[in-house]
This record gives C-alpha cells, sequence and structure tokens, in this order.
C-alpha cells in the first residue's frame, strides 16, 4: 500500500489542519472554561454553532461518510480531529453519531433515512447508541438482557443501558437501541436494532455518569432506563434479528475512527510533553535531560508512528477487503493504540508534574478519553482473543493437514 495522502485527502488535511489552528485552537481553552462555569453546562454554546457554520460552508462536514472519503483517507482527518475535544463536532464528524449515521446509510429504510438520517447529517440533531447494560458483561453481546419485543404494528422496549454516549446533549433527538428479540434463534440471529426517540414515554435518563469525575459536557455518557416504550415497527433497523450483523458493520469503520483520533491525542501530548520538558529546568537542567526523559520522548515517538502504520494498514484492509478481511486487523488496532495513547498521556503528565491533574491542560481528560476506550466498542481482552483465535485457527489448520492431533 501507498502511505502517502492521496491528492482529496491531502486537499482535505491542509483544510483542516488551517481550520483548526485558525478556528478552534484560538477559542478551546476559554470554551471548556466557559461551558464549566455554568450551572448547567449540557447545552451548546453560540460559538459551537458558529464553528459548525463555517465548516460546513467551508464543505467540512460529513467526511466519515464511505460516499466521501474511504477510510483510508479519512484516517489522517480523522488523526486531526482528535487533537481537540470539540473538532469531531465541529465538522459534524463526533461519536456516536458518524456510527448510527453509518448505520442509517446502510442499513436504514427510506422513512428512517429522511426522519432522522437527513437532520443528523444536517447537524441539527445529536444521538445516542444503547447496547451496554449495567447488570450483565455487555463484552459478550449474547449476555444482553434487554428486549426488543414484536407487538402487532409496535415495538416494546424494556431494559437500562448505561455509558449511552451523547445522551447528555440537548439536542439528542433519537437512541439506537439493541435488545434480545428471539433467545431461542442462532446466537447472531437474537437481537435487533430499533430506533427510540429519547421523548417517547418510559425512556428516562436516571443518572449521567462521572468517568474520572469528567463528565464529558455537553455530550455526556447516560444510565438510561426504558420501561414498556412502545414504538412503531417500522423503527426496526433492516429487519427483526439483524442487530449483530449491524453492530459488526458498524463498529469497523468506528474503531478505525476511534483510534486515528486517538493517535492525533497522543500527538497532543506529546507535544506537550516535548515544550514541558524543554521550557522547564530542575536541579539546573531542562527537564528534558532528566532521569531518561529523551528515551521516554524518543519511544514515545515510536509507539505513535507504530500505531499509525498499523491503523492506516486496518483502513486499507477495510477498504479493499471489508470488515471480513480486516476482522484481526481492526481488533489489533483496538487493543493496541488505546494503550499506546494512554502510555503517552501518562509520560506527558508526569512531565508536567502537578499541573498536568489539573484542567489547566488537556491532558486529565486526554487520560480519561484514553483510558475510557480500552473498554469502549469493546475491551482489551475481547480483541486480544479474536487476534489469537485467528491467528491459532492457521495452526490448526496445519496441523490436521498434518495429521497431527489437534
Amino acid at each position: 500500500m501507498d502511505f502517502a495522502l492521496s491528492p482529496v485527502a491531502a486537499d482535505y488535511h491542509r483544510r483542516i489542519s488551517a481550520f483548526i489552528a485558525d478556528e478552534i485552537d484560538p477559542i478551546e481553552v476559554d470554551y471548556h472554561r466557559q461551558l464549566r462555569a455554568l450551572d448547567n453546562p449540557w447545552q451548546v454554546l453560540p460559538v459551537i454553532e458558529e464553528l459548525k457554520a463555517k465548516a460546513k460552508a467551508a464543505g467540512l462536514w460529513n467526511l466519515f461518510l464511505p460516499s466521501v472519503l474511504s477510510n483510508t483517507d479519512y484516517a489522517p482527518l480523522a488523526e486531526l480531529m482528535g487533537r481537540s475535544f470539540i473538532a469531531p463536532e465541529i465538522f459534524n464528524c463526533n461519536a456516536p453519531d458518524t456510527g448510527n449515521a453509518e448505520v442509517l446509510v446502510h442499513y436504514g429504510s427510506e422513512q428512517q433515512k429522511q426522519e432522522w438520517l437527513t437532520p443528523l447529517l444536517a447537524g441539527e440533531i445529536r444521538s445516542a447508541f444503547g447496547m451496554t447494560e449495567p447488570d450483565v458483561a455487555s463484552s459478550d453481546a449474547t449476555n444482553m438482557e434487554s428486549t426488543v419485543v414484536l407487538d402487532g404494528d409496535e415495538i416494546v422496549v424494556n431494559g437500562r443501558k448505561w455509558f449511552s454516549t451523547g445522551i447528555g446533549h440537548p439536542n439528542c433527538k433519537f437512541i439506537i437501541f439493541m435488545g434480545l428479540t428471539d433467545p431461542d434463534a442462532h446466537r447472531h440471529q437474537r437481537h435487533s436494532m430499533v430506533i427510540v426517540p429519547v421523548d417517547t414515554p418510559g425512556v428516562k435518563i436516571e443518572r449521567m455518569l462521572p468517568v474520572f469525575g469528567f463528565r464529558d459536557e455537553p455530550y455526556g455518557h447516560g444510565d438510561v432506563s426504558f420501561t414498556d416504550v412502545r414504538v412503531p415497527a417500522e423503527n426496526v433497523i433492516a429487519g427483526v434479528g439483524r442487530g449483530f450483523e449491524i453492530a459488526q458493520g458498524r463498529l469497523g469503520p468506528g474503531r478505525i475512527h476511534h483510534c486515528m483520533r486517538l493517535i492525533g491525542l497522543a500527538e497532543k501530548a506529546l507535544e506537550l510533553a516535548c515544550t514541558r520538558a524543554m521550557s522547564r529546568s530542575a536541579f539546573g537542567k531542562p527537564i528534558a535531560n532528566l532521569g531518561g526523559n529523551r528515551e521516554r520522548i524518543a519511544k514515545a515517538r515510536i509507539a505513535i508512528e507504530q500505531s499509525r502504520l498499523l491503523v492506516l494498514h486496518a483502513a486499507w484492509l477495510l477498504d479493499t477487503h471489508g470488515i471480513a478481511g480486516a476482522i484481526s486487523q481492526v481488533s489489533q488496532i483496538k487493543a493496541a493504540v488505546p494503550a499506546m495513547a494512554l502510555e503517552i498521556v501518562d509520560m506527558a503528565i508526569q512531565l508536567h508534574g502537578g499541573a498536568g491533574l489539573t484542567d489547566d491542560f488537556p491532558l486529565a481528560g486526554a487520560y480519561t478519553a484514553a483510558r475510557s476506550l480500552r473498554l469502549a466498542d469493546g475491551p482489551d481482552e475481547v480483541h486480544l482473543g479474536v487476534v489469537a483465535r485467528i491467528e491459532l485457527a492457521r495452526y490448526k489448520t496445519a496441523t490436521t493437514a498434518n495429521g497431527a492431533h489437534t
């Protein structure tokens, strides 16, 4: 594969870099301080809508869509966006809206696209995704207890979901809910996905969940209950029993996006670490020259480069072979990249001393984001298990062919 940016990707990369430098970087620190100072931080500040309008007018909008860019072309753009906590929304490329939009693009009916996808892609509404449950090990989707049951021309939804990212946003209008429909069906045909408007009777946000004390306003992660929630049967996506299929299709590109944003986050952390190490002195020396910090910085650069190449390879495989040809590689990046980013952010915090723990720098928030993604979209152990299964399967085939015991 060619690692050079395509002409289209290079053009977007230049324009997004300039937009972030000119429009987002100058206001982001003040934006966060202003939001956190509010009695109610669950709101959209005017500057966000202003920047969204500018990005949309500049054609820097919905770049995650496969009809706009391939995974390989989008990956370096996601990296740029990952350097900022607000850039993804500015370009209408923030999770979980990107994943939900892709679900509706590939699996949604024309009615669902008109009612939900069109305003989502316009940036007029936001969305959430309900999969993880508090009472079961949700790393195994077959454990899911929440239900999606057909009742005449309606679907009845019951259960409880948590870490439903984006549910706190004031413009969040719907949740894509995954639940159990037929417990006796094949394990990959038991579940269904359904669109649930957040204002439907029976939907209740029980609480917003802090992560290491951060609430990620105005998006947030919610604990949401669904009690005898009734929606039209046409809100089922693609058909009853296709939830697992949709989830697998959704999570492939989504993991590319997450990992490339994390590489951007790691780049930002390393940049801050190097600036601090060269500008501060202790014991008569720059911090860079103390305690093995040069080696730590060098290893951080190597780790970022390794991760970037691994993700670009996975993106290329996804583009050329589909999810079936990239299963191992997608799991590899999901296990490797959050761990890499977490280690580099931790190193940057250490170089900043006590300041790294405060909100004077974005490092504490970066640590929270990187640590969370060792669990989100499947914990490390699940992805390592996938990689090991695929790797060992080759040897099982070889030993069987040689007449050895398996």
